[in-house]
């Protein structure tokens, strides 16, 4: 299945070991898989993927949607997830509902007539509907960062009444009096930190706003939240932000307002994107380990198509958040 003809100079065989050296098989010994892939590439071999897939009924894909291509948080986890299928010779497709369940409806579907081998899916929807249909068509599929309470799938997130918890308790231990949280929309991750909130405060009245449900992008959602919050007869000392984006727009509100940060208001996000160091006032955030979830979520979805069982026990995978400080709430 060479794309050239020629003789090796090797007397490994080639064509027929390829195969097992693309699938990392464990028959083929170190010393061989070298001088297979090293013949490879003076060749410029290219494996017929097509006539691969007729053999293996694979096609070596995993589709992945998000709501959001450019949210950070999804970028760093499609980053690990894209490393670890590489090393098993699988590529990854990426499509991005924009948070619209419709729009999410038709990614997978696209996906599904492509006959990726499992789809990884954050997912925009209220109900459970389109993934009975995947079911259905015998794919395996994973949930990311977002579950369904009720909803037996497999899943891989964070912790996130633990992250919403602990954000919390470390602004109130920096000396927040009056905490308040901006919270996000109507998914898994941000009734999660909400609950971590409450918890924290331990009975002390809560201070709550939600984002405006419009199209902007989330730190500007933030921003006009915490103008309310700034508008507000409790104005708060403290503020945990649903996610980083958010916390960037209420900082920007709270400076523009001629406050200080963390002086006057201390504010703590969530996801640790890697822009937080380098913001006018470096934001402290919880770590949610977007990296090592989507090579997680790899390893997991490549465990499903090889027991070719998408169906069975499923498995429930939550990371530890863990914080980070820095000098936005070191007061």
């Amino acid at each position: 299945m060479f794309s050239q003809s020629r003789e090796f100079s090797s007397p490994v065989h080639i064509p027929a070991q390829s195969q097992k050296v693309l699938r990392n098989h464990p028959d083929i010994g170190d010393e061989t898989r070298e001088r297979v892939r090293r013949r490879m590439k003076e060749l410029n071999y290219q494996p017929n993927l097509a006539a691969r897939s007729l053999v293996t009924g694979k096609t070596y894909s995993v589709g992945f949607v998000v709501p959001d291509l450019m949210h950070p948080f999804f970028a760093e986890m499609a980053k690990g997830l894209s490393g670890a299928l590489r090393e098993h010779s699988y590529g990854l497709l990426i499509a991005s509902s924009q948070e619209s369940p419709d729009n999410e409806v038709q990614a997978i579907e696209q996906m599904l007539a492509r006959r990726v081998d499992a789809v990884l899916i954050a997912s925009a929807q209220s109900d459970t509907a389109c993934f009975q249909r995947i079911s259905e068509r015998n794919v395996p599929y994973i949930l990311v960062d977002r579950s369904f309470l009720g909803h037996a799938a497999n899943f891989i997130g964070v912790d996130d009444e633990k992250a919403g918890f602990i954000a919390t308790r470390h602004l109130m231990d920096r000396g927040c009096r009056r905490v308040a949280h901006i919270r996000g929309p109507a998914v898994s991750t941000a009734e999660g930190r909400l609950a971590g909130y409450l918890r924290a405060l331990d009975g002390v009245d809560p201070v709550i706003v939600r984002e405006d449900k419009h199209e902007d992008a989330a730190s500007s959602r933030g921003f006009q939240a915490m103008v309310k919050l700034l508008q507000s007869d409790r104005r708060p000392d403290g503020v945990f932000c649903f996610n980083d984006p958010s916390a960037m727009g209420a900082m920007h509100a709270i400076l523009e307002s001629g406050l200080r940060i963390p002086e006057d208001i201390a504010i703590a996000g969530c996801g640790n994107l890697n822009y937080a160091p380098f913001l006018r006032v470096p934001l402290t955030s919880i770590d949610q380990s977007s990296l090592a979830m989507g090579e997680r979520a790899a390893r997991m979805a490549l465990a499903m198509i090889e027991s070719k069982k998408p169906s069975g026990e499923p498995e429930s995978v939550l990371l530890e958040p863990a914080l980070v400080e820095r000098a936005s709430t070191r007061r």
